[in-house]
């Protein structure tokens, strides 16, 4: 026939060939099903599967004192940039890749916190000058924050009528500047935070700063307690444990917060206007409990700053 193999020969050839074959798919298989590629925790970043978010202008906190100097663990953007931040081990328990859907995720738990706070965070605050955290940006510089973001885990409230722990997802905080500082002779330079997004149960709020009394000029406005500045507090929408995307615009007098595609919350108020503090922003996990059964996973798909 044809198509009839005659040649004993060329029957060897084959019989060697498909056992090669089948030898290699098997080999291919076995390899496949025994390796053991971790695609959340620790994953290395690729060109095509990267967190886009640019470090080279965000500080990173830590609630963690591992070299004993009685505050939080920080590290700064030469330490983070170019993917820096996956080559320290002790940052990798609390900021690390998620490669499944392209995330950076930031785990906080209760351990240690700020001088001017009682919680524990992991998370970034904006330099705008990297080597200065002394030069930041008024509301006549404006600034802008977007972000797309997920509450991914959070712990059961067991101490009050919430469900859940709360947490600060996105700020904007205040800082006296040096030279209200000289000229004042304040030994602090810790302003009180002009805007916090808080997650509580699902729904995200925004508590904005403004003042107690509206009369209130001159150096009196630098006071930064509750007697002169005080939460006005909006319900926001509910975003669950759903990913969201988030926009807070500052600029003279003037402050937007905008949930997905909703209509922006709009703050113009003579708070606003009076306002005598600079600002930086900052994003991450900010968690607002001290139970010890208390923790935190946020996850950023996104993030972006503009002046």
């Amino acid at each position: 026939m044809k198509f009839a193999i005659s040649s004993n020969a060329f029957i060897l050839k084959i019989v060697l060939f498909l056992t090669l074959w089948m030898s290699c798919s098997s080999t291919g298989n076995q390899e496949e099903s025994t390796s053991n590629i971790p695609t959340t925790v620790n994953s290395p970043q690729t060109e095509n599967n990267s967190v886009i978010i640019d470090f080279s202008n965000w500080k990173l906190t830590l609630p963690v004192d591992q070299n004993n100097n009685g505050s939080p663990d920080e590290y700064h953007p030469n330490q983070l940039v170019n993917f820096g931040y996956q080559n320290i081990e002790a940052v990798q328990p609390y900021l690390y890749n998620d490669l499944s859907n392209t995330a950076l995720v930031f785990y906080t738990f209760p351990e240690i916190s700020t001088s001017n706070s009682s919680y524990s965070r992991t998370e970034l605050r904006e330099l705008i000058n990297p080597n200065n955290a002394k030069q930041n940006w008024s509301l006549s510089d404006g600034g802008e924050m977007i972000g797309r973001l997920q509450v991914e885990s959070i712990s059961e409230d067991l101490e009050t009528n919430a469900n859940y722990h709360k947490v600060i997802v996105m700020q904007i905080h205040g800082i006296i500047t040096e030279e209200d500082m000289a000229s004042h002779g304040l030994s602090s330079n810790n302003g009180p935070p002009l805007i916090k997004i808080y997650w509580k149960d699902g729904y995200l709020w925004s508590h904005k700063k403004s003042l107690v009394d509206q009369t209130t000029s001159g150096d009196a406005l630098l006071d930064t307690s509750s007697a002169t500045w005080f939460d006005i507090k909006d319900n926001l929408g509910y975003v669950g444990f759903e990913a969201f995307d988030f926009r807070i615009s500052a600029s003279t007098g003037r402050v937007e917060v905008q949930l997905n595609n909703q209509e922006p919350l709009v703050y113009t108020d003579i708070s606003l206007n009076k306002w005598p503090f600079h600002n930086y922003f900052k994003a991450g996990n900010y968690l607002g409990t001290t139970s010890p059964n208390g923790f935190a996973y946020i996850k950023y798909f996104s993030l972006n700053v503009t002046h």
